[in-house]
């Protein structure tokens, strides 16, 4: 049986890099420390051999004719987008404060406006792409504030400030597990709005297509917004450029007709964002693993 100090040790072995990452570069400008932590994200990506073989697995089954050179130019630049999206999240009320322009369109901000209006609740799906959080930042200074769901971390360290990061933004920030479920309900329930991200694996999710192959989707979202008749709106948040601005595009309202048909909706949204703009999605999450 492993030790408890064990893997308290091993918990910290872990997050002595991300923490040595986000520690050199206090002083600095916030987009500034944003990118140094995105450039030696980058370098991993490039040099690991594991993230290496797995980032070409799953960019070759979705672009089998991609050329060497091309496959590396989007490792290394997935690989800084994340890096500087972890490092937003982890510094979440910096985030907010920094940047305050962001542009915004797109008719679903019209839909979750109306919501609010009329005292309901709403959920907004995105996926591991551009910077979601960019999305909740947007609708809490439109006075709408935004919960989350969020899958709890293993590491004390990462867990930590994960979740200090992401309720920064807004709250409630409630855990994929029975318990968050719980509170997810009574939330919307109560007329409150939540954002989920929709494009990890589901166990007990159904086979649907994603980016031209089966995966495993959950259609919790769908369900949820029949059941408490509350609109699903899609939204992404864009990176542009080197990472000092950021698009939020709220989608059309997807149409409340039956669970299948609607996570399905979801997923054609997402593909098309990531087929055409592929080095804003975080292509690590072993997405079609079990499907």
């Amino acid at each position: 049986m492993i030790s408890r100090s064990f893997i308290s040790l091993w918990h910290h072995i872990r997050y002595a890099p991300l923490f040595a990452a986000i520690t050199s570069s206090k002083g600095r400008r916030f987009d500034r420390r944003a990118r140094a932590l995105g450039a030696i994200f980058g370098f991993g990506i490039r040099m690991y051999p594991f993230a290496r073989h797995k980032f070409n697995k799953e960019i070759m089954r979705v672009f089998p004719d991609i050329s060497r050179v091309e496959r590396r130019k989007l490792r290394k630049n997935m690989g800084r987008n994340m890096g500087q999206t972890l490092f937003e999240i982890y510094h979440g009320k910096e985030f907010q404060n920094f940047y305050k322009e962001i542009n915004v369109a797109g008719p679903g901000l019209a839909t979750l406006e109306q919501a609010r209006k009329n005292g309901k609740g709403a959920i907004i799906v995105s996926g591991h792409f551009g910077q979601w959080e960019a999305i909740r930042t947007v609708l809490k200074e439109r006075g709408m504030e935004t919960g989350a769901v969020y899958r709890r971390q293993k590491n004390r360290h990462y867990q930590r400030r994960l979740l200090a990061g992401i309720e920064s933004v807004g709250k409630p920030i409630m855990a994929s597990d029975t318990n968050g479920t719980r509170n997810l309900v009574r939330h919307l329930r109560n007329g409150g709005f939540v954002a989920i991200l929709l494009d990890e694996k589901s166990a007990d999710g159904v086979r649907l297509p994603f980016l031209g192959h089966e995966a495993l989707t959950s259609v919790s979202a769908a369900r949820l917004a029949l059941k408490f008749d509350v609109p699903m709106v899609p939204a992404y948040g864009t990176r542009i450029g080197e990472g000092s601005e950021f698009q939020v595009d709220f989608e059309a309202e997807i149409p409340p007709t039956d669970t299948l048909t609607m996570t399905q909706a979801f997923n054609d949204s997402l593909s098309k964002r990531i087929l055409a703009d592929p080095e804003q999605w975080y292509w690590m999450l072993r997405r079609w693993k079990g499907a």
